[in-house]
C-alpha cells in the first residue's frame, strides 16, 4: 500500500461527501416536485408525455396501485426488449450484420437490463447491434435507474407523511427523474468521455493497419452515451466484453475517477435527500455515515489484500502486489477501489478482473453484494434497502434497552417488521439455494472453469451477483447456456421484484400511520451509537448468513495459498 493509493481513496471519498448535500437538494426538489431551472426547457417535454400516456400526474396512488403499475411498466419493458434482440438480425443498425440473440440469451438478457442487474453472458461488441445497444439495453438503463429512485421516494413519502392513503405517482416520478436528472447529466457526461477520448460513432468497424503490415479491425458503436448511463444508474454493462477495462471505455486515470464518482453520486445524494423528505437531515447523515464506514472497512481489506499480493509467487522471486488482471494505467490502488465501488453500489462495471483478485481481495466485493447492496447500492435500491435494516435495526435496539420502537416518527410495529424480514430474507434463499442447485446438477458443474474453492466461488458469486442485480461476474463461468441463463434470469427477477412489493407494503403502511414525536421513551436515531447498531446488524446478518458458503469458497481458496496450494 503506498500514500498514493490512499491520498485516492481518501480523496474520492471526500468529494463524494461534498457532493452528498447539493445532489440531495436536487433530488430533494424531483421528491416533491417542485420546478427546477431546467423546467423552462424540458417543461413541455413532460407535459406532453402526460398527455400522450393519458396520465394525470397530480392523481396518487396507494401502495398496491403504485407496485401493479410499476411491474406492467418492468413487464412489457422486458418483452420489448425481448423482442429487439430476438429480431437483431432482421432490424437496421447493424453494420456488423450480427444475427438474433437465440431465445435463452435473449431471455436472461432482458430481464437483466429490466432488473437494473445488467449481468452479461456474452461479448457486447460481438453479439449486440448497434440497434441492440442503443434502443434494447440503454433505455432499460434509463428507466430501470429512474424505477429505482421513484420506489425510493415511494418509501420516503411512507416515512413523511401523516394518516395519508396515498405515496405518490409512479409515471410521474419516473418521468421527473429520467427528465430532470438522468438525462440532462448524461449529456454532459458523454460529452466528457467523448473529449477524453471515448467513441461515439454508429460506424460498426474500421479496419487499419498495424506497425508490422497486418490487418487489424477495430469495434466502434455508441460508446459514450451507453458508458455515461451505464455509470451513473449503476447499470454496469458493458459495451465491450472488457467492461470498464477497456480503453475506448474508460481510458484514463481522470476518466476512471469521473466514472467512480458518479457510480456513488446519486446513492450519496438520497441519503440527505431521505433526511430533507423526514424533516430531519441528521437522520440522513447518519445513514451515510453507516454506509462509509462500511465502504472504507471493505475498501482497505481489499485494497490490502492486493498490495500484499500472493505469497506463492513471492516464493519463487516474484515481488510486489498483485497485479494479474489490472490495467497498468490504473494500478493497484485505483483496481481494487472501482471493485468495491461497483459492489458496493449494484453497478456491476469493472476495470480488473475479479476472478484474477487474490481469495481475500476477490471475497470483498462477493461480501458487498451479500450484504443485500445497501453500502450505498444501486439508485434507489440502496437506500430503500438500507432502511429495512433500519426498521429491523430500531426494532432490536427497542427489544434490548426497552426502549419504544419509532424510527423518524413513525411506530414500528408487527406488520412492519414481517415485511422488512421477508424482504430482507429474499436475497440469502435465492442465492445459496440456486447456488446450492448448481453446485449439485450436471448443467451446473458443468459451467465453472475452475475446480475447487475457486470454481465454487465462481458459481457463488453469479448467483450472489443475479440475486444483488449487480451484474459483475467473477469469470471463469461459461454461463451462456440454457441452464445458467434461465436460473440466473429467475434469479435476476427475483432479486429484483421480490424484495420491492414487501418495501412498498412497508411505505403504505406507514404512510397511514400518525406521527409519533420523540419523548424521553424513544431511542435515538441520530447519533453514533444508532451508526455503530446499523452497522452491526447489517455485518451480523450478512455474517452469519453467508459465512459457511464463503468458507467453502474464497476462505478455503486463501488458506491454500497460504500453503502454496493453486487450485
Amino acid at each position: 500500500m503506498t500514500l498514493q493509493g490512499w491520498f485516492l481513496i481518501l480523496a474520492f471519498t471526500g468529494i463524494l461527501l461534498a457532493l452528498a448535500k447539493p445532489v440531495g437538494l436536487w433530488l430533494h426538489a424531483l421528491y416533491e416536485g417542485r420546478r427546477t431551472p431546467l423546467h423552462v426547457v424540458l417543461g413541455p417535454v413532460e407535459r406532453g408525455f402526460y398527455r400522450v400516456a393519458g396520465i394525470d400526474p397530480a392523481a396518487e396512488q396507494g401502495w398496491r396501485r403504485y407496485a401493479l403499475h410499476m411491474l406492467l411498466f418492468n413487464v412489457v419493458l422486458m418483452a420489448f426488449t425481448y423482442a429487439v434482440l430476438r429480431l437483431q438480425g432482421v432490424l437496421p443498425g447493424n453494420p456488423q450484420g450480427l444475427p438474433g440473440l437465440s431465445p435463452h440469451l435473449a431471455f436472461n438478457t432482458a430481464i437483466s437490463f429490466t432488473t437494473n442487474t445488467n449481468w452479461q453472458s456474452y461479448a457486447g461488441e460481438s453479439t449486440m447491434s448497434n440497434l441492440s445497444q442503443m434502443l434494447g439495453l440503454t433505455i432499460h438503463n434509463f428507466l430501470s435507474a429512474a424505477t429505482g429512485i421513484a420506489l425510493a421516494f415511494a418509501l420516503f413519502r411512507g416515512f413523511a407523511r401523516r394518516e395519508a392513503r396515498a405515496i405518490g405517482n409512479f409515471w410521474a416520478d419516473v418521468t421527473r427523474v429520467t427528465l430532470y436528472l438522468l438525462l440532462p447529466i448524461c449529456v454532459a457526461y458523454t460529452l466528457f468521455l467523448i473529449a477524453s477520448g471515448v467513441p461515439q460513432t454508429l460506424a460498426g468497424v474500421v479496419d487499419v493497419r498495424t506497425l508490422e503490415g497486418a490487418r487489424q479491425s477495430i469495434l466502434l458503436g455508441p460508446i459514450a452515451s451507453q458508458e455515461a448511463i451505464k455509470m451513473l444508474g449503476t447499470n454496469g454493462g458493458g459495451f465491450f466484453n472488457a467492461n470498464s477495462a477497456h480503453p475506448f471505455e474508460n481510458p484514463t486515470a481522470l476518466t476512471n475517477m469521473v466514472e467512480m464518482l458518479s457510480i456513488f453520486v446519486i446513492g450519496f445524494g438520497l441519503t440527505w435527500c431521505f433526511g430533507k423528505a423526514v424533516g430531519n437531515t441528521r437522520q440522513g447523515w447518519a445513514i451515510l455515515a453507516a454506509m462509509t464506514i462500511l465502504f472504507l472497512a471493505g475498501t482497505t481489506v481489499t485494497y490490502w489484500a492486493e498490495a500484499s499480493g500472493n505469497p506463492v509467487l513471492h516464493q519463487i522471486g516474484v515481488a510486489g502486489g498483485n497485479m494479474e488482471g489490472k490495467e497498468v494505467r490504473f494500478g493497484i490502488a485505483a483496481s481494487a477501489l472501482f471493485s468495491v465501488v461497483t459492489t458496493a453500489a449494484s453497478c456491476g462495471a469493472v476495470n480488473a478482473m475479479h476472478d484474477s483478485f487474490t481469495a481475500l481481495g476477490g471475497m470483498i466485493p462477493l461480501f458487498n453484494i451479500q450484504l443485500g447492496e445497501v453500502v450505498v447500492g444501486g439508485v434507489g435500491a440502496g437506500i430503500y434497502g438500507f432502511l429495512l435494516f433500519a426498521i429491523l435495526a430500531v426494532f432490536v435496539a427497542g427489544l434490548m434497552v426497552g426502549r419504544t420502537p419509532e424510527y423518524v416518527g413513525k411506530k414500528i410495529e408487527a406488520r412492519e417488521v414481517k415485511l422488512a424480514v421477508l424482504a430482507i430474507a429474499v436475497l440469502p434463499l435465492l442465492i445459496l439455494g440456486l447456488t446450492a442447485l448448481a453446485s449439485v446438477l450436471e448443467p451446473g458443474l458443468a459451467g465453472p472453469l475452475a475446480k475447487g474453492p475457486h470454481g465454487f466461488s465462481e458459481v457463488l458469486y453469479a448467483f450472489t451477483s443475479a440475486v444483488g442485480n449487480n451484474g459483475s461476474a467473477f469469470a471463469g463461468l461459461s454461463a451462456n447456456t440454457p441452464f445458467y441463463n434461465g436460473l440466473l434470469g429467475i434469479a435476476m427477477w427475483g432479486g429484483r421484484f421480490f424484495i420491492i412489493v414487501p418495501m412498498l407494503a412497508i411505505a403504505g403502511s406507514l404512510a397511514a400511520k400518525k406521527h409519533t414525536p420523540e419523548s424521553a421513551g424513544s431511542f435515538p436515531t441520530t447519533g453514533g451509537l444508532w451508526v455503530g447498531l446499523l452497522v452491526g446488524i447489517i455485518l451480523i446478518l450478512g455474517g452469519l448468513t453467508f459465512l459457511p458458503s464463503l468458507a467453502l469458497g474464497p476462505i478455503a481458496d486463501h488458506l491454500g495459498m497460504i500453503r502454496g496450494q493453486l487450485f
